[in-house]
């Protein structure tokens, strides 16, 4: 009786050590103002009447010490909703109250046609779900399944990473059914992401994964209201999926993106852009890339725009976002690629905002958005 007892208290008092160290492991936040609004949309007739379409919701906070001019607006990805940046699933800080601590106001959306955004199933068509097996498979087990030589170095994901462990649960309890209507998706999310800019005035455009277009696509329609470029994982490589998802179809017909882009000399057709494929690939963990095989175009409303690609080193994305880079700086746009494993920074695969060294990821990426408005206060000078 007296092993049972002690066992049964050891396990209580590792369980409050565990919850104090969550809730206190840093101070207070100091917010100056909260809340929550909606941008875009439009009123649209149903059967059942006139009903709003294609909204996105916004949550917002302001810290109380505001250092930094623009705010971030933090996009997320394919399956997801915004809450991939309010907190982890073990209870951790999200990326969005790490960079609150760090000063800026900070903007956290729900994409249009899910999560807190509207969805109406006679207007936006059909929803797709993740299986718990692809998460587990690409996102939160890839050493398990190693489907690209980089995936064994996965081991920052905070628990074991399949169903029935609470960290998986929490997260699969996150995923939500997203349309794969991409030109749509790519439209709708340009479009409220402008309405959002024009509402709060110039931000840093901080996306993941498939929200990676929408960040291109911002700071193509709209170069005065978008002040950095964070691409995190960003949808693609350029034309065609990659590992571990390849197919031959042409995924994305502008290279970056399904809507267009304001190439110059100008296309007004994606078929210009001709896409080839390399001959070989740049190293022997990489996938070959596909370039723009016409005339050299380039993509003039981006160049002025800081971007920086963040990139895991256990990622599936270890194996092309070097292409993106590449497309990037061959149509005239200087980027930089953050390697996270070259910077010391191990162990990430795809969903590094919810690992356990968050926070040490999200101190690299405020790093270089400090260097760039570092220099570009320098030019106001």
């Amino acid at each position: 009786m007296r092993v049972r007892w002690r066992s049964g208290f050891l396990a209580i008092a590792t369980y409050l050590m565990n919850f104090c160290s969550l809730a206190y492991a840093s101070p207070p936040l100091e917010i100056a103002r909260q809340g929550a609004f909606f941008v875009g949309g439009q009123y649209l007739k149903t059967p059942a009447g006139t009903v709003m379409d294609g909204q996105m919701y916004v949550q917002f906070q302001i810290p109380r010490h505001k250092h930094h001019l623009y705010p971030i607006v933090m996009i997320h990805g394919q399956g997801q909703g915004g809450v991939n940046f309010l907190g982890t699933p073990d209870g951790r800080e999200g990326w969005a109250d790490l960079f609150l601590r760090r000063g800026y106001a900070v903007y956290v959306v729900d994409q249009p046609l899910r999560g807190r955004s509207a969805y109406h199933a006679d207007l936006d068509g059909p929803l797709v779900p993740f299986s718990a097996e692809v998460v587990e498979r690409v996102f939160t087990d890839p050493q398990a399944h190693p489907a690209w030589p980089q995936a064994s170095r996965h081991d920052q994901w905070p628990g074991t990473g399949r169903p029935g462990d609470p960290g998986f649960d929490q997260f699969y309890a996150s995923e939500l059914d997203s349309s794969l209507e991409d030109r749509r998706m790519d439209e709708l999310n340009r479009d409220d992401g402008i309405a959002l800019l024009e509402r709060i005035g110039p931000a840093v455009v901080l996306t993941h994964s498939r929200s990676g277009p929408f960040g291109w696509l911002l700071a193509d329609a709209r170069p005065d209201l978008v002040k950095a470029v964070v691409a995190v994982e960003p949808w693609g490589p350029p034309f065609h999926d990659a590992s571990p998802m390849a197919s031959a179809a042409l995924k994305r017909p502008w290279g970056l993106t399904v809507a267009p882009m304001t190439f110059d000399p100008p296309a007004s057709d994606p078929t210009e852009l001709a896409p080839r494929e390399e001959r070989e690939a740049q190293g022997p963990d990489k996938d070959k890339c596909w370039v723009m095989g016409g005339p050299a175009r380039a993509l003039p409303r981006l160049a002025s725009t800081p971007i920086l690609i963040v990139t895991g080193e256990a990622s599936h994305h270890a194996l092309y976002d070097h292409c993106t880079s590449q497309f990037l700086t061959a149509a005239g746009v200087r980027n930089d690629q953050m390697r996270l494993g070259d910077i010391g920074i191990h162990g990430n695969s795809h969903m590094m905002m919810l690992e356990r060294n968050n926070a040490q990821i999200a101190a690299a990426i405020a790093g270089w958005l400090d260097r760039v408005e570092r220099a570009a206060a320098r030019r106001r000078r």
